[in-house]
């Protein structure tokens, strides 16, 4: 009987191993080859349950935000900061922003560069044509659209709803933030910090539009809209004279980012080595929407220069309106992220 004790008593034990080793090493595949397990070793409550582990590794984490303004769970990938730190990293999207995966994980994997940072960065899923702000028609309806409406209030999504999540779920403060997007996003970047400066310390736009009602901008726009989800941009601030058209164009809307770091990026549209290799229409294209970037920053930059800003422009001599240049963008602000956030 003894015998047969003790060689249960060592069955147990070599399950429990077996057991351990298994987990341990399901961390570190879901780690992205990261070898300690710290604060990002578990999945966050979230309005489904709980959160999964993304795909993109690197202890990314997809979780439902449930917004009440907008009526429905919001996806949104969260990297955990790795020591616990409260500060916060936005990443926004471009004017085509899936519905189901972020761009930058699905053209680019933001989440390596901040691997090792004491940082969490923030990835929202959607918002295609949404500027992340909140429209004046509700819903709004789009043929390409799966269910032909859709509500959109970003800026409370973003500036409210989903800071209380973080605080609670992942222990961001809502006051130690910073916001990076690209083309639509990084518009929305600006727009967003200056209008709650209590929550962002650091804004960035990469090939952002930064006067949005210069002449001809409202029908580049209006055009834009259309193309990538049906929108009809009245939707979003209300007629042409709409008081909410200037309040959410950043270049009259920038005394919020006083005391702030802002960085701002475009390129000339001129192709560089990286772009020779793709479809003519996609150069063509990408030439002519990073040239009016470039025209936009330049002009809001010359106007932030004069109100005292503390403003770093970058501007690349060749680059067209593509992943390649908003990744590079990605990773040279990283050690200013850091820096700014106290976040190494």
């Amino acid at each position: 009987m003894k015998i047969a004790a003790r060689l249960r008593q060592a069955t147990k034990k070599l399950a429990a191993t077996m057991v351990a080793t298994a987990t341990a090493a399901s961390l570190a595949v879901i780690g992205g080859g990261v070898a300690h397990a710290d604060n990002r070793d578990w999945l966050r409550p979230d309005a489904t349950g709980a959160c999964d582990w993304d795909a993109a590794m690197y202890w990314v984490q997809r979780c439902d935000v449930y917004s009440p303004a907008m009526g429905r769970n919001i996806p949104v990938l969260i990297q955990p900061a790795q020591r616990g730190g409260d500060a916060g990293f936005y990443l926004l999207d471009g004017m085509r922003a899936d519905d189901n995966q972020t761009g930058w994980t699905k053209y680019v994997n933001a989440a390596p560069a901040y691997v090792d940072s004491n940082l969490t960065l923030i990835m929202p899923v959607g918002g295609a044509g949404s500027f992340y702000t909140d429209w004046n028609g509700q819903p709004m309806m789009s043929s390409q659209l799966s269910g032909g409406s859709r509500t959109y209030m970003w800026e409370t999504f973003l500036t409210a709803e989903l800071p209380a999540y973080l605080q609670q779920n992942f222990g961001v403060s809502p006051t130690n933030n910073s916001i990076a997007g690209l083309s639509m996003g990084g518009t929305a970047a600006l727009n967003l910090a200056a209008r709650h400066p209590g929550q962002f310390r650091q804004a960035m736009s990469w090939s952002g539009y930064l006067t949005t009602t210069a002449p001809g901008m409202q029908t580049l726009l209006r055009i834009a809209l259309l193309d990538s989800g049906g929108f009809n941009i009245n939707a979003m601030y209300g007629a042409i004279i709409s008081p909410r058209r200037f309040e959410n164009d950043p270049y009259y809307n920038m005394a919020g980012l006083a005391g702030k770091d802002v960085y701002i990026s475009a390129a000339t549209g001129a192709w560089g080595p990286g772009d020779w290799n793709r479809p003519i229409n996609e150069r063509i294209m990408g030439s002519g929407l990073e040239a009016l970037s470039r025209m936009t920053t330049v002009a809001w930059e010359s106007k932030a220069r004069r109100s005292g800003l503390n403003v770093t422009a970058d501007y690349a001599p060749t680059g067209i309106h593509n992943w390649g240049i908003w990744n590079d963008q990605l990773w040279k602000t990283r050690n200013r992220v850091l820096d700014v956030m106290g976040a190494w």
